[in-house]
């Protein structure tokens, strides 16, 4: 077994203010305050001797690996990320930072923000323009009806309402 990995398709590039300012916040928090208190946490573990059996030793190094990786990854991540502030020209349209208002067969109305894929997690009502629902919504307009499908099976939604500044609630 060898460490080859088939290649990841990279997430789209867009993200909104917010979602870059908290990839900044999570860099600097690892940065500056955790991988300084691993390293110091990790030098204390090695003079105490023995580092073969040494747990705290060997979970620091650990540590230290994995915010590495992040480091790694949010500083490459932030050097591509294009930030997204302004309403497309045309905004009966559904394009990155769009609310949009669905309606399902039932009459349900449900709201839904298309976002970049590193920001989806800060709301529920966030879906990540990768996700099979984000690309079925974009470029589409008001009152067209999609069709996506589910574990449960096909669905179809209506689009009852396209907003770039957030909704009440």
């Amino acid at each position: 077994m060898g460490r080859w990995r088939a290649p990841v398709r990279p997430g789209s590039q867009y993200i909104t203010r917010p979602g870059a300012e908290r990839l900044r916040s999570e860099l600097d928090q690892l940065w500056r305050v955790e991988r300084p208190q691993v390293t110091q946490a990790v030098a204390e573990a090695a003079a105490q001797g023995d580092r073969s059996e040494n747990a705290e030793y060997t979970y620091g190094k650990k540590r230290l690996r994995e915010i590495d990786r992040r480091v790694r990854f949010l500083r490459k991540r932030l050097d591509g990320i294009v930030i997204v502030e302004q309403p497309p020209a045309d905004p009966a349209r559904v394009f990155f930072g769009a609310w949009v208002e669905l309606e399902d067969e039932a009459g349900a109305i449900r709201t839904h923000r298309i976002v970049g894929p590193d920001e989806f997690d800060m709301d529920a009502r966030y879906v990540s323009m990768d996700a099979p629902l984000g690309r079925a919504l974009l470029g589409r307009r008001l009152d067209e009806e999609i069709a996506i499908e589910l574990p449960s099976g096909r669905q179809r939604l209506t689009i009852v309402a396209i907003r770039y500044q957030r909704p009440p609630g």
